[in-house]
């Protein structure tokens, strides 16, 4: 907020994404002497712990930010290593539409209240002069929230009897020729995650102006979206996923149209509204296919779970490099605007060979026997 260079953001959410599979792979090998309930909670109090160092900077360099992006990205990596662990071994194909339905319904009502809450409340500390009228206080109050939500979550982990995955290597170069197919679907995932996580609440603040503004319009899309999922996770199936996974891109290319060809107020809230959808579209069928293929390739290799997981994050973290690096190059050596207006563009029109890929994936011999993996 105190700094009028975008391209700080993306410096923040390159750190984040780099720290995230390098936190992947040392989870990997604390796994062999911790509880992972200790490294799942471990990453929610990191979390706040970057916010805590995100706040004490006095001046905000590039060495600054990244510092604090890379601590975000080992709470990101803990809490993500260890959770997808969990899903993949406590679901099967059937149920995954379904698990990740609920799961992504109550993460979308949680996108109702946080940003309505925090919205309102920085822009009536504005409004009403509180804290002396320092608006920065506003979000002290907001990162010890945050910070205290992180400890009472950890409390609650404890409580629950986890399993380990196998003490046996999860480092590979060499996999199932199915397994490159569900790589190339990462890079893709990831050029698009290093635009949609700063992309939206830079449009805002750009176009629109208040963060209370961007709490209203995500809170509407988030009830929206949150119902359709309930309803999606309850009625669809495993041949279903591919149908929604093309809506979901289908959404957000919609919404990067309607961005580049208005490139106003009007066309930010459209964007940000279809995205709102489409992201967890997009989630509901990815995820379990992800999932099914290390079912299988993992039973076909005979090789532990969490090595797939890691290296499904290797996939990501290229095509987030490459995401976050065509940003900071547009808004630095380019233009804020182009980076803002047209790349989305682009990036949504590439989204789309996603498609295609998942395509070959899910009509794969290996990708279809590995519904009964699961259960045996």
């Amino acid at each position: 907020r105190n700094s009028s260079d975008i391209s700080l953001v993306v410096i923040f959410q390159l750190a984040l994404y780099i720290g995230i599979p390098a936190t992947f792979a040392l989870n990997g090998f604390l796994l062999n002497y911790f509880k992972i309930s200790r490294l799942y909670s471990l990453g929610m109090l990191l979390s706040g712990i970057s916010m805590a160092a995100m706040m004490s900077l006095d001046k905000l360099t590039t060495w600054g930010i990244f510092g604090t992006g890379l601590i975000m990205g080992l709470s990101y990596g803990f809490f993500w290593a260890n959770r997808d662990f969990l899903a993949l071994n406590t679901t099967n194909n059937d149920n995954r539409n379904y698990y990740y339905g609920i799961e992504t319904f109550f993460y979308t009502i949680a996108g109702i209240i946080i940003p309505f809450g925090a919205g309102a409340f920085i822009a009536s500390t504005k409004a009403n002069g509180w804290f002396a009228g320092n608006i920065n206080v506003a979000y002290y109050c907001l990162a010890g929230f945050v910070f205290t939500l992180t400890v009472v979550s950890s409390i609650l982990v404890h409580r629950g009897h986890f399993e380990n995955p196998a003490k046996t290597p999860f480092i590979f170069f060499k996999f199932h020729p199915l397994w490159y197919k569900m790589l190339s679907l990462s890079v893709l995932k990831g050029v698009a995650q290093g635009y949609i996580v700063t992309a939206p609440v830079m449009l805002i603040r750009t176009l629109v102006g208040e963060e209370g503004s961007l709490g209203t319009i995500l809170s509407i899309a988030a009830f929206l979206s949150a119902i359709l999922l309930y309803i999606l996770g309850r009625l669809t199936k495993p041949e279903h996923r591919m149908k929604i996974f093309t809506i979901g891109l289908i959404l957000f290319m919609i919404g990067a149209i309607f961005n580049a060809s208005l490139y106003s107020a009007v066309g930010a809230i459209l964007f940000v509204v279809c995205l709102s959808f489409a992201r967890p579209l997009l989630d509901i069928a990815y995820f379990p296919i992800q999932l099914q293929v290390i079912d299988f390739v993992s039973n076909k290799e005979g090789r532990n779970n969490f090595a797939y997981i890691f290296n499904h994050e290797i996939g990501l973290l290229a095509g987030r490099l490459i995401g976050c690096g065509l940003f900071i190059v547009l808004a630095r050596y380019v233009s804020e605007y182009v980076a803002l207006r047209y790349a989305l563009l682009v990036i949504a029109a590439i989204q789309l060979f996603s498609i295609g890929i998942a395509g070959k994936i899910v009509k794969d011999k290996g990708f279809k026997e590995a519904s009964d993996v699961n259960r045996s």
